[in-house]
């Protein structure tokens, strides 16, 4: 990998302001004063730290690693972005104050573009109803890859996904054979792996890692409490990234940082009550 991705991801993690006040409002978390923000670090061979508010609150965030959904007090936050290990005394790669608005809950992507170049964008999770005896089922590609088809039990679920879009479908609920095949063909780039659809859930997979580097694989996330009455219906589809395919764009920004400035106000209430 280019000796300058370092740097440049560890900038591009932090240099964009944070932009959730648009989809707050369509997408509020049920907490009016708080959003939900997930991370997940998809550029391999990159460990950053991340501070906020002169707190180390990510130190070696690796590859891989997904964190905990986390509930995002709205407000200020000084935010600094160091290469790993990188003396916090020093000039940061990035320094910016941000605004976290409440509302929305979201995945925040660390990843390579189709070239295998770093980007950061950010997915809104679908928390509405899923039919009873469904699940929900959603792929993200953030891999530096071409365009791949997503089998179920051999059969394409989703095709021609590009980096960095993403498809959505409620399948029945169970366990299922997943594998990631190069668009039109058999020829398998990532998997066969079990999934477990369990009811009421939305399992997102993102493929990541780069088919040059031969690091392609996969991350499961998986959000729970989205139950329907026998009866019950799907209350809407996803919103996810660059718009296209009737999904609302969601824009990107310092979505790691805002999970910081989070964590934060959280250890600021802690040492208050000492």
């Amino acid at each position: 990998m280019n000796s300058r991705i370092p740097v440049v991801a560890a900038t591009s993690l932090g240099v964009c302001a944070l932009a959730l006040g648009g989809a707050g409002t369509a997408l509020a978390a049920e907490d009016d004063d708080q959003a939900m923000v997930s991370v997940l670090h998809a550029v391999p061979g990159l460990t950053v730290d991340v501070y906020a508010n002169g707190d180390e609150l990510i130190p070696d965030f690796k590859p891989g690693t997904l964190t905990e959904p986390q509930p995002l007090p709205a407000g200020s936050y000084d935010l600094k972005v160091f290469e790993a290990g990188a003396d916090p005394k020093g000039d940061p790669a990035l320094e910016k104050t941000v605004e976290v608005p409440a509302g929305a809950n979201a995945t925040v992507v660390a990843h390579l573009d189709a070239e295998g170049n770093p980007r950061l964008d950010a997915y809104v999770n679908d928390t509405s109803k899923v039919a009873a005896g469904k699940a929900r089922l959603t792929v993200r590609h953030v891999a530096a890859a071409p365009a791949v088809d997503v089998r179920a039990g051999g059969q394409p679920v989703f095709k021609d996904l590009v980096n960095p879009k993403e498809d959505t479908a409620e399948v029945n609920a169970g366990t299922v054979s997943a594998d990631v095949v190069l668009a039109g063909t058999d020829d398998v780039a990532i998997g066969p792996a079990d999934l477990n659809l369990q009811e009421g859930t939305s399992t997102i997979v993102y493929a990541w890692g780069s088919a040059q580097d031969k690091n392609l694989a996969l991350k499961v996330q998986t959000l729970t409490g989205m139950h329907s009455a026998p009866s019950g219906v799907n209350a809407g589809a996803a919103a996810g990234v660059d718009g296209g395919d009737g999904w609302t764009a969601y824009a990107g920004g310092a979505g790691l940082l805002a999970l910081a400035g989070a964590l934060a106000a959280r250890r600021a209430v802690t040492r208050s009550r000492v």
